[in-house]
């Protein structure tokens, strides 16, 4: 059985898991995960990525503990080593990725959903957590990193010292989730949220991200010199003349 396909629906390339009994993952889930990424990236139908459980419980739960207490120290590091490309594909992608949190969200399972820019929930009871120190260990993939740059320093340093785990309201409160919604409508309305975006222009949502992710590393002065290059580039591109012209004529402008 894969474990882990791609579907495409109105331009959304859903990454969808599937890995009773709670997505758990080892290397080769992480080698399929990253080379499916890679096909969302490259396909052109695609211009929104959605990653999502087919497990009614679960997002992810991390990494499969039985697997990494039975693998030597190298093979452990192995899995690491693929979980953090995994997560630098899917910050580095062209494409904005959306996380869509509907079951227990927890360890490498969080990491993966930090590593998308957005991610939304529903307000099932379900737990969002780093509970990696409850195992003498810490977040290996990104997650001290990237949850600090989401949530304040404060907050994202007592959820990592105490391996607490939170509800979905109260990861909305602290920033940590950017849309939730009910359980009963989370489908439906996550669908709209995707389908949204999908309709907006592609390079100017990619120098959004570019100029976004890039501009925090740099002073404000060069964060704005990367704004303005960016920018610039945007404006004899096909989406942006399409852009100006419905302004121009007052309809909704209709994106490649």
């Amino acid at each position: 059985m894969k474990h882990i396909r791609l579907e495409i629906k109105n331009r959304v390339g859903y990454i969808i898991i599937n890995k009773p009994k709670a997505n758990s993952y080892e290397i080769d889930f992480m080698q399929l995960l990253s080379s499916t990424i890679n096909e969302a990236i490259t396909n052109s139908d695609v211009k929104i990525i959605a990653i999502k459980s087919e497990l009614q419980k679960f997002f992810c739960a991390g990494a499969d503990v039985k697997v990494f207490q039975q693998n030597t120290v190298c093979q452990n590091k192995e899995m690491v080593v693929q979980a953090n490309w995994v997560s630098k594909q899917l910050s580095q992608c062209p494409k904005i990725v959306v996380a869509l949190l509907n079951g227990h969200t927890l360890g490498g399972g969080l990491e993966l959903a930090l590593a998308c820019d957005i991610r939304l929930s529903s307000d099932a009871h379900f737990f969002i957590g780093l509970p990696e120190i409850n195992l003498g260990l810490i977040p290996g993939n990104g997650g001290t990193q990237r949850l600090l740059r989401i949530v304040n320093q404060s907050k994202a340093l007592e959820l990592l010292i105490s391996g607490d785990a939170i509800l979905p309201e109260q990861a909305f409160e602290i920033g940590l989730i950017n849309q939730i919604y009910p359980q009963s409508d989370f489908e439906e309305l996550s669908t709209n949220y995707l389908e949204k975006l999908a309709k907006g222009p592609l390079l100017a949502m990619k120098a959004i991200k570019e100029s976004v992710y890039g501009g925090k590393e740099l002073s404000l002065e060069n964060g704005l010199k990367l704004e303005t290059t960016l920018a610039d580039a945007l404006y004899e591109t096909d989406d942006a003349k399409e852009g100006l012209k419905a302004f121009v004529e007052k309809r909704k402008a209709i994106f490649n």
